[in-house]
């Protein structure tokens, strides 16, 4: 439905007093796109805030008898909101309707439409409107079974999974576009730069401070970084969603070396410890090898074995096999001079 958002709001408003106009447009932003407080607008008129207040409300007031005729737009915007389960985040419902040019004036009439509610941002939710009472509390009932559900698995997940757990005996119909407008209100539960959700807290999720998005970049890339690629990927578009202020190299390579979460696999390479790589020097990872196979291995197991652990030359590993003693077949057994604690 194409509307014309100015001209009716300049229709609505032309028989008000001039100054009653006046607070009305500055209060909604309706000639300079800027949204002015009562105090702001009081001290703009040298009176209090309460005073201008009262002229808001005797201009509501005096449009009540007008909005009869535009009883078709309400009922378009009605219409709009009952599609996403009778309520939708404000920032994205004013887009969808008034587009960005317009999003104050249709902020207004949002405002004067009677079957319309607001809620303001809270600790759980941001600012929403609605045309049922219920919804909202619908709204909570689905988010928190969601909460828990995703507190349990403790870890992110796409919207399709996130779908199949809302048990279907809610006693309401639950949409996937009806779920998505649930989920963009919800501040407890929000999506990560690829789209999955978890719970805000996550790392995955809302990543606070350099270690996190560091292992942000790990979880996405799948794959050992050396540190100044990982630098590099946290300062780039790519990871625009994650990139506070730049992350220095140095402060990167420091937040690897000091996190348990990362293990040293290569000169400068680093990698999850939760993929299976294990802390310490080539000499230990041998170490680990020998005493969990409980047999003497060849020089190509071994070998074999050490590079699924190490980003490393076989030159490298053969140096350290020297630490361990063989069979008489040439096999290498766990013991004598390489039995040591796995450092770390």
């Amino acid at each position: 439905m194409k509307l014309n958002y100015q001209k009716i709001c300049q229709d609505l408003l032309k028989d008000l007093p001039q100054r009653t106009r006046d607070v009305v447009e500055k209060r909604f932003g309706l000639k300079t796109g800027e949204r002015k407080t009562l105090e702001a607008i009081g001290k703009n008129y040298g009176i209090c805030r309460e005073r201008v207040r009262q002229i808001e409300a005797d201009g509501f007031l005096r449009l009540k008898p007008k909005l009869e005729k535009y009883q078709g737009v309400f009922q378009y915007f009605s219409n709009q909101i009952h599609d996403f389960g009778d309520l939708k985040k404000e920032e994205i419902l004013l887009n969808l309707l008034g587009s960005p040019r317009f999003q104050n004036q249709t902020f207004f009439l949002l405002t004067l439409g009677e079957r319309f509610k607001r809620f303001s941002e809270n600790r759980d939710f941001y600012s929403l409107w609605t045309i049922s009472p219920d919804s909202l509390t619908f709204a909570k009932s689905v988010l928190d079974l969601l909460y828990n559900k995703l507190a349990e698995i403790n870890q992110p997940q796409n919207f399709e999974e996130i779908f199949k757990k809302i048990d279907p005996n809610l006693g309401k119909p639950l949409t996937p576009r009806v779920l998505q407008s649930f989920l963009e209100v919800s501040k407890k539960i929000q999506s990560g730069i690829d789209g999955q959700f978890g719970l805000k807290d996550w790392p995955e999720i809302n990543p606070r401070g350099v270690k996190d998005r560091v292992y942000l970049i790990f979880k996405k890339e799948k794959k050992p970084l050396h540190f100044t690629e990982v630098t590099r990927l946290i300062n780039s578009s790519k990871y625009k969603k994650i990139s506070q202020p730049p992350a220095l190299v140095q402060t990167v390579h420091n937040e690897l070396i000091k996190d348990p979460r990362f293990v040293l696999v290569g000169r400068g390479l680093y990698a999850l410890r939760e993929w299976g790589y294990v802390p310490g020097v080539v000499k230990d990872i041998i170490s680990m090898i020998l005493k969990e196979e409980k047999r003497p291995l060849t020089k190509e197991e071994i070998i074999e074995r050490v590079l699924k652990q190490r980003v490393i030359k076989v030159n490298t590993i053969l140096i350290n096999l020297n630490h361990f003693p063989r069979t008489p077949n040439g096999k290498y057994k766990y013991g004598g001079r390489g039995e040591q604690p796995i450092l770390g």
